[in-house]
């Protein structure tokens, strides 16, 4: 075995920890940028901030799966109120009104075990031997919670739920509870005929059980969710001025970044000092640069977005235009990476309420006349086609991928539309139908 050296010449690409922070602060929202800069301060004795006056433009909104359009209006006050511990208010009844301490202990244990939605799950996550308190125990329990909240509170399941209100609120109407106790799944399904003919009773006596039914609280606790009043900071505000738009990124409150001077005499030293200043220099610098090159992609980006959604920013999402990541990066002259990053994790105020800035970019779909419309066009017009259907003979999604080829003239497939059905969550037809007396 023969050993010898050779020379070899590579070329590799690294992802240096400055190109890292780089693409990290392309995709931080304003505020996640905000808490970049504070962090770095504390970590580079070079930096210096300085606070500026005023604070960010936001509005109130409630902040679910969804931003709600529309400005809220709940004051300071209530925004308190929401944040209070719902569970720690049912513990203080329980105590004012049971003052025995094994009763509290149940109650204690129960309050803390029901879920948002006031429902006790105990069989799936505990099995019956790790559990503190025995069946009967529990089923007193179950009983007492009534005393404190809303009747339903603590059932195990929807059909217990529900049995409990009747069993509370309407014990004369037997026929209801029995129509919950041995077909909810059909009452679900809209099985109107079977649930007619497995109950003896008239189709008008089904639709007067129904509409009862649906009187009932299937979400006897929803109160304990978080439901707080959330502060929406955009990262983007767009104005209307006079026939077109202008808009500004909402950075101004971000505090200034500046080099303490007590460090400069150490930048043209040569010590173990001044090498660690040099070093920290060069980060001070990295940041700067890349904190310019965030903000400049992101105006290249919005004055592409308002010039190709001009019609969205006017009249909303009824007017959006087909527009991919892709189309974007070409006329900006960047990489669609890019584009992704800048547009991840923001927010763009409008004159009919805050989005993603990631909405504004949907897939297109082919008409018969050779023109594109929007994914969001389509699951708008497809929302009004089953707001208007006739409710006791729903359209399937294959009649509506029908109307949609005869009437829009868009090619769209029957799968596609139970995928966008799916996505806007309407139940499907059989679950659409109504009872037809």
């Amino acid at each position: 075995m023969e050993l010898g050296l050779q020379q070899r010449q590579e070329l590799n690409l690294l992802m240096t920890a400055e190109l890292r922070q780089a693409i990290e602060l392309l995709q931080y929202s304003t505020y996640e940028l905000e808490q970049y800069i504070r962090e770095q301060e504390l970590e580079n004795p070079l930096i210096q901030l300085k606070e500026k006056e005023g604070k960010p433009a936001y509005e109130e909104r409630l902040h679910r799966r969804s931003f709600t359009y529309g400005d809220s209006e709940l004051p300071l006050d209530a925004v308190q109120c929401a944040e209070e511990n719902k569970r720690e208010e049912l513990l203080k009844q329980a105590k004012f009104m049971y003052p025995d301490a094994p009763t509290q202990s149940l109650l204690k244990y129960l309050i803390y075990n029901l879920d948002d939605n006031g429902f006790l799950q105990l069989n799936d996550r505990f099995s019956k031997n790790d559990l503190p308190f025995n069946e009967g125990q529990i089923e007193t329990g179950i009983h007492l919670l009534q005393e404190l909240g809303p009747i339903g509170m603590g059932a195990r399941d929807l059909k217990e739920c529900l049995l409990l209100q009747i069993m509370y609120n309407y014990p004369e109407n037997k026929l209801a509870a029995r129509l919950v106790e041995n077909h909810l799944t059909l009452v679900a399904d809209r099985k109107w005929n079977e649930i007619a003919s497995r109950m003896g009773i008239t189709m008008a006596e089904v639709k007067t059980l129904f509409d009862f039914i649906q009187t009932l609280n299937p979400r006897p606790c929803f109160f304990m969710s978080d439901d707080s009043t959330k502060y929406l900071t955009p990262d983007i505000i767009v104005d209307r001025n006079g026939n077109g738009f202008t808009f500004h990124l909402n950075d101004g409150y971000l505090p200034g970044i500046h080099m303490n001077k007590n460090y400069s005499q150490y930048l043209t030293n040569k010590s173990d000092a001044s090498k660690f200043v040099q070093s920290q220099y060069k980060n001070f610098q990295w940041l700067l640069n890349s904190i310019e090159q965030r903000r400049n992609t992101i105006i290249k980006i919005v004055s592409v977005l308002l010039e190709k959604q001009e019609q969205f920013f006017k009249n909303g999402f009824d007017s959006i235009k087909p527009l991919t990541l892709k189309e974007v990066a070409d006329e900006i002259g960047m990489h669609e990476s890019t584009v992704s990053r800048a547009t991840s994790n923001k927010v763009v105020q409008t004159s009919f309420g805050s989005f993603e800035l990631r909405l504004l970019f949907t897939s297109k779909l082919e008409t018969s006349d050779g023109t594109t419309v929007s994914q969001t066009k389509v699951k708008q017009l497809l929302r009004d086609i089953i707001a208007k259907e006739n409710k006791f003979k729903p359209y399937s999604d294959q009649k509506i991928a029908e109307y949609f080829k005869i009437e829009k003239g868009i090619e769209i497939s029957r799968r596609t539309i139970s995928k966008y059905r799916e996505e806007l969550r309407i139940p499907s037809s059989s679950r659409r139908k109504d009872i037809q007396i």
